[in-house]
């Protein structure tokens, strides 16, 4: 028995209508109308236009025709029609909502599952974006846990330790007591997780390793990489590394910097101080992380960058993409996501800033799909995020957004954005997106599942990674070692 809310009245459109409410109705409910020509089709109340004569607007979703789309009525609804509370088999049917795969949250308002294929996020890219504070790094959070369920090998760029806490199970009371809402319980993925460290364990006691680049026989391109250089800068390393590659067969930037300095050009002293500065990060080692340790079934890593340099962010990033999609192209790693966390600092759109890391990532999002990478943009900045990375997003999830910049920009570059979907997004509640992807007929409101790991936003006040972490020995360094090298900051800070 179908549960009646209204009465069809007023205006009447292709798109929408209006009703007089005799039910209890809400914002965002779904409804559905008996039409004759196109049987039951589904509405979405968009606004309570007046609740003292109890009448409200609704917009047309559409129906399944017999072959499984969605169509929109060819004529417009009766006046009268009797308006219901849709069924949660009507919604699930004409949404297209699929049961299995990445477990997002429910449709809000009802108690049906919202999940991605997990294909999808792999082959074709998503992107979170969300004002700060409005929940996309605990979106993310839940994005990361279902794809650690699936085995799904993961590389996650953190560059304020944010997701470190994924290794605990959640421990907040409150939302533990949701958990049962959302068929889930508390977990941490220790086993799955490891966490590196550009800079030391003196800064980043939690983590497991040290992330260091190979710095055995750098080339000139990979140098042209680290800083930029003139032509007459480029004229003096291309002679002083072929005359070491005369001398050694294997060569350290020590071997550079020495050579450099005995060439008489005056235009040496500044590819010295560069040099020089590279070699006190410690982040150049003859003993460097491989890809194949990076990216592996059911593994995690993340690389945390808290305490170092933003330019020096921007080439960690750089290196590692160039290498995982070449890796990815060569079949030395398998299938994985790659997690871009506050994404505007590493392929910012143009005109804001320059990042060396850009390049690349566009190039992931256009190319990475038909190699088996995927990627995860994040970021609290839309409009400074590279349009071109976020339009090759098939899964769209949007929190609250109010900057009217990053809302122009997210209308220029996604295609379901209308002048509703922006009123939409400035008042998404919190815990609640807008999910667009392929798989799903349309947009929809999603209330975000609470995470089964520990949130990395309440772990400095409960000192969950802030705690003393043991002594480490990595390649016959200490930790005390390690620590009095110089602090990355002064990476090319002229």
């Amino acid at each position: 028995m179908y549960k009646l809310v209204g009465t069809i009245s007023g205006e009447v459109g292709l798109h929408e209508f209006d009703f007089t409410v005799t039910g209890e109705v809400r914002r965002n409910e779904y409804l559905k109308v008996w039409n004759e020509l196109d049987n039951w089709i589904l509405g979405r109340v968009v606004s309570i236009v007046d609740v003292d004569k109890k009448t409200a607007t609704a917009e047309i979703i559409g129906y399944k025709d017999e072959r499984g789309f969605l169509m929109q009525p060819m004529c417009t609804l009766a006046r009268d029609a009797k308006v219901f509370k849709a069924d949660q088999t009507f919604i699930i049917d004409t949404l297209g909502l699929k049961s299995g795969g990445i477990y997002l949250g429910m449709l809000d308002g009802r108690n049906i599952p919202v999940h991605l294929k997990k294909e999808e996020l792999i082959q074709k890219h998503c992107s979170i974006l969300a004002k700060t504070g409005s929940g996309k790094s605990y979106t993310a959070g839940v994005l990361i846990e279902e794809l650690l369920e699936k085995n799904i090998p993961l590389l996650i760029i953190d560059p304020h330790g944010e997701y470190l806490t994924l290794k605990y199970e959640n421990r907040s009371e409150e939302e533990r007591k949701q958990m049962e809402k959302y068929g889930i319980t508390p977990k941490g993925y220790a086993s799955q997780v490891v966490i590196y460290t550009p800079s030391n364990f003196s800064i980043n006691p939690a983590a497991d390793k040290l992330f260091r680049i190979d710095g055995i026989n750098l080339s000139v391109n990979e140098l042209y990489d680290l800083f930029p250089l003139t032509d007459a800068q480029l004229g003096i390393l291309y002679q002083c590394i072929n005359e070491i590659k005369s001398e050694k067969e294997f060569y350290t930037v020590e071997d550079i910097i020495k050579k450099v300095s005995e060439s008489r050009s005056s235009a040496k002293w500044r590819i010295v101080h560069f040099l020089e500065r590279i070699r006190e990060t410690g982040i150049l080692s003859d003993s460097p992380t491989r890809i194949e340790e990076l990216v592996k079934v059911d593994k995690a890593s993340i690389i945390d960058m808290k305490g170092a340099d933003p330019k020096l962010q921007q080439l960690i990033v750089y290196r590692i993409c160039k290498e995982v999609f070449e890796g990815r192209k060569m079949g030395k790693i398998p299938p994985f996501m790659l997690v871009i966390e506050e994404a505007h600092n590493f392929c910012p759109e143009r005109g804001f800033e320059k990042a060396v890391s850009s390049n690349i990532l566009r190039t992931i999002a256009s190319e990475g799909r038909k190699f088996g990478l995927g990627l995860l943009v994040i970021s609290q900045r839309p409009a400074r995020v590279d349009k071109n990375v976020i339009s090759q997003c098939n899964t769209q999830i949007i929190l609250r957004v109010s900057n009217p910049n990053d809302i122009r920009a997210l209308s220029r570059g996604l295609e379901f954005m209308s002048s509703e979907m922006e009123e939409e997004i400035k008042r998404i509640p919190q815990g609640v997106a807008l999910l667009s992807s392929t798989s799903i007929e349309m947009p929809i409101l999603v209330d975000i599942r609470v995470r089964r790991s520990e949130h990395g936003g309440r772990a400095v006040e409960m000192g969950t990674v802030e705690k003393k972490a043991p002594k480490k020995e990595v390649q016959g360094v200490s930790e005390e070692k390690e620590g009095k090298r110089s602090m990355i900051a002064r990476l090319l800070g002229e």
